[in-house]
């Protein structure tokens, strides 16, 4: 049995937006940008995750970065292959001895057959021999240590870089859910828009992943202590052409994630509104649950908690919740019934 397992390699993949990680053997292995490096005249990959993103918004005509994944979905097909092939191989130089894969991937709760299916292919095209698929929502609860098999109620929120996921669990099932494509990346595409606007400064998408991090706030007063300094944002001067600096602060950051902020708030009152009873009774016991790189962002928590009138609880080691319940479920594929293998798509 253990030349058995020597021979078998079983992975748990957060395929994100924004960044993918992989889990193997309980220890997160791969935590890298979603992105690959393409040379455009031969068509080949150059580079993936961290090296790669250095190389965005700074190549020439011979190069292009890709980011693979929209919205949480895969949108260029051989890109995500190249993309997932080269973290596996990151992993383990023997891989050429292992002859069996397996694979849980975690998809977001909103996805078509048809997105699902494009995964499933880009799972095949890595040679997994057995490949399940675990709704987000699903996975982040189980990494925050939640029993999804009781008839308890839990409500999850999960804000990554192309989705929010918002969920109701119960019984080893979604009960109900809102799947928004209003996350970490509209956020950012906010204050490159808001930068240009207000202080008329043309800045990457970068740049303003760094500002979100910095001065990021989704309240417009923070506590004193909490209160980032002012962060100097280095841009293209667009009635000049010339590079300049200026200074940002987090209430004009606030001010500009102020419209996508309220659209997860109204997605988390409808799934709220569609929740029974008796589930709804749960929740206002045990508060909403914050996952995914979107619960960092300064006073999110707080701010949703005044909306619904609800304790909110942001997961220790937010970023990584989802891929320890992959990792979870990738133990134990025999036991839970909500994970979607190849055959049943």
């Amino acid at each position: 049995m253990k030349l058995f397992s020597f021979f078998r390699q079983e992975l748990a993949i957060d395929l994100g937006t924004a960044n993918t990680l992989i889990m193997q053997n309980d220890q997160i292995v791969v935590d890298e940008p979603s992105i690959v490096a393409i040379n455009r005249k031969t068509n080949e990959t150059i580079a993936v995750g961290r090296r790669a993103m250095q190389m965005h918004e700074k190549t020439h005509e011979n190069i292009k970065t890709v980011r693979p994944l929209k919205d949480g979905v895969i949108a260029d097909f051989q890109a995500a292959e190249n993309m997932i092939e080269g973290f596996i191989n990151m992993i383990d130089g023997r891989r050429r001895f292992f002859s069996h894969m397996k694979m849980v991937i975690c998809i977001p709760s909103g996805i078509t057959e048809v997105e699902k299916r494009a995964v499933f292919d880009s799972a095949d095209h890595v040679d997994s021999k057995e490949t399940y698929l675990i709704h987000e929502p699903m996975a982040a609860a189980l990494g925050i240590g939640l029993d999804v098999e009781e008839p308890e109620g839990n409500m999850i929120i999960d804000i990554g870089g192309g989705t929010t996921e918002i969920a109701v669990i119960a019984l080893s099932g979604i009960v109900c859910d809102q799947s928004i494509r209003i996350a970490g990346d509209e956020f950012t595409n906010d204050i490159v828009s808001y930068m240009k606007r207000q202080h008329n400064i043309l800045i990457g998408e970068r740049t303003a992943e760094q500002i979100k991090i910095h001065v990021g706030s989704a309240l417009h007063e923070l506590e004193p202590d909490l209160a980032p300094e002012d962060y100097a944002v280095n841009g293209r001067d667009l009635m000049t052409g010339i590079p300049k600096q200026i200074k940002v602060g987090y209430r004009e950051i606030a001010h500009s994630l102020d419209k996508s902020i309220s659209k997860i708030e109204d997605a988390v009152l409808k799934a709220l509104e569609s929740t029974p009873p008796e589930l709804a009774a749960d929740i206002f016991r045990r508060g909403l649950y914050l996952t995914g790189g979107g619960a960092l962002l300064r006073g999110l928590d707080k701010r949703i908690s005044l909306k619904t009138k609800l304790p909110v609880q942001v997961a220790d080691d937010p970023l990584r919740a989802v891929v320890r319940g992959t990792g979870i479920a990738l133990k134990n594929t025999d036991r839970f019934s909500f994970l979607i293998d190849r055959k049943s798509v």
